[in-house]
């Protein structure tokens, strides 16, 4: 249902005035002037790099502005550290919550600040009691007394929602709290949101996903190049304008699809990989599947249907049971990472900080990491060599960076995506498994890496794409593949692949297109 506009109230709880951050060259935030009213949904919206994550560090206190000043409730306000702005009444919400993995749920909520009795002993009951209340206040049955360890994210989200709310948080800054939710956590979060905005507080909404923005927020802020493009009503927005202020050009053709390309794969093209009735025990079953040269094949279905499961277990990354995979006829040795890059494929993983990138490690080393034999000379690594071609890929995939002998860490989401794809293209590969290739990422960094796809795939290489978005999948696939608990429920060329005809298959149900008849 789209969000109401609200009248705000004639002063914000929090204003940046003019605030400005650099980091040595690098000017991450300028002159930023930034309003949030009470009982109101600001969204936050802008590319990778645009200054978002900047701007939320100088309202939590990691960050302390160059220049301009910060306000609270109309008075002057320092935030030397995190702690400053937690007493200040703000809280972050962040995609990925860190907590206590063995404590309690009400521990957690109250970590820091547990209410006592007699001799400072925690009083339990009273804690249980509060968390109670906090998670009735917000419309959840979350039980206090269990472990954290095996909450879902969406789970985690709320007690970090309650900790704010114990700690009398008058500002929400949420940072894209929807990217690991399912459809229904994220529609249970919403509701939270409002209610909370009802109540009264300040909510500070990033997000990439358009459709959250409007229906959700009252108010949108659009960021550019670390400067604010424009501050305005969400009705009065269309996703064409929103699209356009924030890349400051318009985005025609988001999906670069690989249909639209000239030629494309033939149908009697001999397969490079082949996948014969795989199976892993209580992920997936007898999968089968074919993928030629200079054809892009999507993994679609919903959250859970194993298809990175499937995609990890072609790699080697993870064992499977039963079948075989065969690159150009010749069978690839299960488990074996290793062999599976020796035979041509590669692989861009669903989370690329944490399987994809070695955080601390620099830029030049990170585009490197695959061809790092290559670039030795009697078992020493060339420095030179490895730049050469570190600074060959970041110049060829566009990446935005200070310098490449900065820590990779340094780098917005959309570039680091583009490090993983560089770190492997470096090898060369035939066959590119591309796990959730956009997640996380803004609008125009989509549109480079839906092009260095479609590009790829039009050098002859084969592309298996997994992806949650269903236009990505159709704008971006020359065949879909659909999974559904773990089988392959539908083989779908281009021209039958609807969103109708894909969810059928996602959900179990017969498409109106021609059911699967096994791998071609």
């Amino acid at each position: 249902m789209p969000a109401v506009p609200a009248q705000p109230p004639p002063r914000p709880f929090l204003r940046l005035d003019a605030v400005s951050k650099s980091f040595g060259p690098v000017a991450a935030v300028r002159g930023v002037t930034l309003e949030l009213y009470p009982a109101e949904v600001h969204a936050l919206v802008g590319e990778n790099g645009a200054g978002k994550s900047t701007l939320v560090k100088l309202l939590s206190g990691v960050h302390q502005p160059d220049s301009g000043r910060i306000e609270v409730d109309g008075a002057p306000a320092e935030f030397a550290t995190p702690a400053d702005a937690r007493a200040a009444g703000i809280a972050v919400i962040y995609q990925e919550p860190v907590l206590f993995p063995d404590l309690t749920v009400a521990e957690n909520v109250f970590m820091g600040r547990h209410p006592t009795r007699s001799l400072g002993r925690i009083d339990r009951a009273a804690m249980h009691a509060g968390a109670a209340r906090l998670f009735g206040r917000l419309g959840v049955p979350l039980d206090p007394r269990r472990l954290a360890r095996g909450l879902s994210i969406a789970d985690q989200q709320l007690v970090e929602i309650a900790k704010a709310l114990s700690a009398d948080a008058r500002l929400l800054v949420m940072d894209e709290p929807t990217a690991a939710l399912s459809g229904v956590e994220v529609e249970r979060l919403f509701s939270v949101v409002r209610a909370l905005r009802d109540q009264g507080a300040a909510v500070l909404f990033i997000s990439h996903r358009f459709e959250e923005i409007f229906a959700l927020s009252q108010r949108v802020t659009v960021l550019r190049d670390g400067q604010r493009v424009s501050t305005g009503p969400a009705s009065a927005l269309t996703t064409e304008t929103l699209v356009r202020r924030m890349v400051g050009r318009e985005v025609s053709a988001l999906y670069s699809g690989s249909g639209r390309r000239a030629g494309g794969p033939g149908p009697a093209a001999e397969p490079v990989l082949r996948v014969r009735s795989l199976t892993r025990h209580g992920a997936f079953r007898d999968v089968s599947f074919d993928l030629r040269p200079g054809e892009i094949t999507a993994l679609a279905g919903l959250v859970g249907a194993g298809r990175s499961e499937v995609v990890r277990a072609v790699f080697g990354v993870d064992r499977y049971d039963e079948g075989e995979v065969l690159v150009r006829g010749e069978p690839l040795p299960p488990g074996s990472p290793a062999a599976a890059m020796a035979a041509g494929l590669a692989l861009v993983p669903e989370d690329r900080r944490q399987q994809g990138l070695v955080m601390a490690m620099s830029v030049e080393r990170n585009a490197t990491l695959t061809r790092l034999r290559a670039l030795t000379r009697r078992g020493l690594l060339s420095r030179r060599r490895e730049r050469a071609a570190a600074r060959e890929w970041t110049e060829r995939l566009s990446v935005r960076l200070g310098r490449l002998t900065d820590p990779v860490a340094t780098l917005s989401g959309g570039n680091q995506q583009k490090i993983v794809l560089a770190k492997w293209l470096a090898a060369s590969p035939a066959v590119l498994l591309v796990d959730e290739p956009t997640r996380g990422i803004d609008v125009g960094t989509k549109a480079e890496v839906h092009r260095i796809m479609a590009d790829l795939a039009g050098k002859g290489m084969a592309v298996l794409m997994v992806s949650s978005e269903l236009p990505e999948v159709l704008g971006m696939a020359d065949r879909v593949l659909v999974m559904h608990e773990g089988r392959l429920t539908a083989e779908l060329p281009r021209g039958e692949a609807t969103e109708e005809t894909v969810m059928l298959a996602a959900t179990g149900q017969r498409p109106a297109a021609r059911q699967r008849k096994g791998a071609r």
